[in-house]
């Protein structure tokens, strides 16, 4: 959880302020920016099969210089207003940062969805649904939930379904949601997004040797020991992906429950797969790794990199001094305090913030949203010109050379590409070159040491500027 001392917001306001010192702004107008438009606060009964039941929730509009304002929906039973309003800005700033047109928001039920059968949890999903639409908190211009801690593909359908019940006109009802199934209007590539995105955040550090030398590693990704907190989506993806396709070394895996430590590497499949079936990381087959009861010392073991991908404030002032890793990538929203990240710094510990970090999720959400408006998948009208076109070219090339291309380079020249593959060459795009644009930001700013701050800088004036355009801020 946050530093006992300070609230999720103030935590992460503080770290705004470092962007706004920066630039200089007038507090007036940090304030306007800073501060939550609009937060709803619900108490609203359900009746459910143990009987009726008061549910309260609460839906932050953090800002609408762009809109719809999008936002992740949890449902757990730490959720509060502080945590729903830190949130909603975080979202704001990641959107802002990446490019993608939307506001952020952030939503969340104060309740444990596995205390509730599919039933009792699709009438608290409806209820919530319809108290939103009745005050215009959610629709495809206003307003778009995502899945996240504690909601799925179902919560998202219910969502969906309850909205075009109550619009039945609306035409782009589809868009009024993301993160739905893929026979339902979702998006290929959703679920793995954010795991994905950390992949390539990575991939785009590892590029550049100068940033590498800052952290003390090895200039390749490849054979990085790398320690991953969380087992949900974006950590079970991001691990996955770092050893299959990277060929990393996971060398621990922190739950809840503990952690599994192996300097060899752990098969992050077979883990999940073991998660699945027993519900925890005890008792987990291979004889090389072993379970570690306080898996949050884990966090301080030795690695190369260390990816926090589960809740927020788990690195703060009183371990952040035990931490070993060179490099951390922040995959969780707000995993490293302030005072924390003070620390880091100081000791030469390079922060990948979760603002870039963690944005893949949100990139692939404006994929799905943009497919639905435009009633079309995308590579619908081209895909087909594209194979005839390579396969034109192979038979130009096998004309002139007298000779035949190997199988494997008529497949690529020949492929037109898949939906899936046209959503992660457009996340790896905007990955890539937000990265960018935050390296030469921090390099071009003396004043501006770290990629956190170069985040909130950019993030910062691309909002500013959007107020000034509408005159809020003359």
């Amino acid at each position: 959880m946050a530093n006992p001392n300070h609230s999720f917001c103030q935590e992460t306001s503080r770290m705004v302020d470092r962007g706004i010192e920066v630039l200089g702004f007038d507090p007036i107008e940090a304030e306007a920016i800073k501060r939550c438009n609009a937060v709803l606060q619900l108490h609203f009964p359900v009746r459910l099969s143990s009987g009726l039941r008061v549910i309260s929730g609460w839906w932050a509009m953090h800002s609408t210089h762009r809109l719809p304002v999008k936002g992740g929906l949890r449902f757990a039973p730490v959720v509060n207003q502080d945590e729903v309003e830190a949130l909603a800005g975080l979202m704001s700033y990641k959107c802002a940062l990446m490019d993608i047109p939307f506001g952020g928001a952030k939503g969340g039920l104060s309740l444990d969805p596995r205390e509730l059968n599919e039933e009792d949890l699709r009438r608290v999903t409806i209820s919530f649904t319809q108290e939103l639409a009745r005050k215009g908190f959610i629709n495809p211009a206003i307003g778009v939930p995502a899945p996240d801690m504690g909601t799925d593909e179902r919560v998202m359908t219910w969502i969906a379904d309850t909205y075009k019940d109550l619009n039945p006109d609306d035409l782009n009802h589809s868009a009024c949601v993301t993160g739905k199934p893929l026979n339902r209007s979702g998006i290929p590539g959703r679920g793995e997004a954010t795991g994905r995105g950390v992949q390539y955040a990575l991939r785009e550090f590892f590029r550049y040797r100068e940033d590498v030398e800052k952290t003390g590693l090895h200039p390749e990704l490849k054979g990085q020991r790398v320690i991953v907190q969380g087992l949900g989506k974006v950590g079970y993806h991001a691990a996955k992906l770092l050893q299959e396709e990277d060929g990393c070394l996971i060398t621990a895996i922190i739950k809840s429950d503990g952690a599994l430590v192996c300097d060899a590497g752990l098969e992050v499949e077979q883990v999940h797969q073991h998660m699945r079936a027993t519900g925890g990381l005890r008792d987990y087959p291979d004889p090389r790794a072993r379970f570690v009861e306080r898996g949050a010392e884990v966090l301080e073991y030795p690695c190369d990199i260390l990816i926090p991908a589960a809740t927020e404030g788990q690195i703060r002032a009183d371990n952040a001094d035990r931490i070993h890793a060179r490099l951390i990538v922040e995959a969780a929203n707000g995993p490293v305090t302030y005072a924390a990240d003070v620390l880091l710094r100081e000791r030469g510990i390079v922060i990948i913030p979760d603002i870039f970090a963690n944005a893949g999720g949100v990139v692939v959400s404006y994929f799905e949203w943009s497919r639905n408006l435009a009633h079309m998948r995308f590579g619908q009208l081209q895909r087909k010109i594209d194979e005839e076109r390579g396969g034109h070219l192979v038979t130009a090339i096998e004309t002139l050379t007298g000779h035949s291309l190997p199988d494997w380079l008529r497949h690529e020249l020949m492929h037109g590409s898949s939906e899936l593959e046209l959503v992660r060459s457009g996340l790896a795009d905007i990955m890539y070159t937000a990265y960018q644009e935050l390296r030469n930001t921090m390099l071009a700013d003396p004043q501006i040491d770290d990629l956190r701050t170069a985040g909130y800088v950019i993030a910062l004036s691309k909002i500013a500027r959007s107020y000034r355009d509408r005159g809020l801020f003359d």
